[in-house]
Parts: C-alpha cells; structure tokens; sequence
C-alpha cells in the first residue's frame, strides 16, 4: 500500500492575514498622492517664475541685442519645458502608480494624458531632461562673448551627451524588449 499525502488545506486565519497584508500594501500606493500635489504646487512656483522672467524679459526687449533676445526666449522655453516635464510625471505617475484618472467628460484632455505606461514615462522625462540640456548648452553658447569658461562649457556638453546617450540606450533597451512607448 503507498500513502497518499494529506492534501493541503490552506489556514484561515494566515489567508485573512495575508489578504490584509496585500490590501496594505495595494493601499499604500495612495501615500504617492501628497507627492503628485506637492509637484502641482511647485508647477504653481514655475509659473510664478516664468512670469517674472517673461517681465523681466519685456521690460529690457527694446534695448536689448539679438542675442540678449534669444537668451531671454531660451530662457522661457526652458521653464516651459520644465513645467511640461512636471506635467508628465503627475499625470503619468498617478495613472500608472496610484489610480487610473476617468477622462469620461474631458474631451479636451491630450490623448497621451491616460495612455502613458512606465516605458513611455521613461522615453518621454529622458527627451525632455534631453532638450532642456540642449537648451542650456545653447543659452552657454549665445553667451560666450560675455562669459566664456571652457571648464564649465565642457560640463555641459559632456553632461548633455551622456543625457542624449542614455536616451538612446533607453529607447534601444525597449525597443530590444518590445516595449514601444506605451502608446
């Protein structure tokens, strides 16, 4: 005669704990929400800056030098992609980490607002990390004839390209997996 093993039987009362414990855990997800709010307050404090900068910039146009000029539009552009960025980690991080947003009611809303999943989020801080790099090596450039240091240029070159590499790598690293942006 061979023997049979008992068959398992599972206890309740370590389920109904377990069960506890991953509701925590699922619920924990909500201690993120303070953090996307804290990043709308700061996007509240970019606007408050780009406002000055955008006064700052008005009141010196007329006579101001081309360069001056484009210095100042870089500069704006800059905080403009600073404040995109903000967006797209809130929208994006919320929906994918704390709780998908009903975009039932909101035609206006961009289509990439609910459908950015983690590699997409990757792709698209990386790009803009990219050009606001790119921005501030431009606005380095504009500047040489004033303030010219090649120690502090090179630093910004050679801190763009590892941002453009690693972009590239990124972007090979999930097409190589076959994720493509999530949208």
């Amino acid at each position: 005669m061979t023997e049979q093993p008992a068959p398992y039987r599972q206890n309740p009362t370590l389920k109904r704990v377990e069960r506890g414990f991953e509701a925590l855990l699922f619920n924990s997800r909500w201690l993120m929400a303070p953090f996307y709010f804290g990043l709308v307050v700061s996007l509240a404090a970019l606007l408050l800056k780009f406002c000055m900068e955008l006064w700052h910039f008005i009141l010196h146009v007329p006579a101001a030098k081309e360069s001056d000029i484009i210095l100042g539009v870089l500069s704006l552009i800059d905080i403009s992609l600073t404040g995109n960025l903000i967006l797209i980690v809130v929208f994006s991080g919320y929906e994918n980490f704390v709780s998908k947003i009903d975009p039932a009611g909101h035609p206006d809303w961009p289509d990439w607002m609910t459908k950015v999943d983690f590699g997409g989020l990757k792709q698209k801080l990386l790009a803009s990390i990219v050009a606001i790099s790119a921005i501030q090596v431009l606005k380095a450039f504009m500047n040489l004839d004033t303030a010219f240091d090649p120690n502090k240029l090179g630093w910004l070159v050679g801190v763009h390209l590892l941002f453009v590499v690693s972009a590239f790598m990124l972007a090979l690293s999930d097409r190589w997996s076959g994720d493509h942006g999530g949208e």
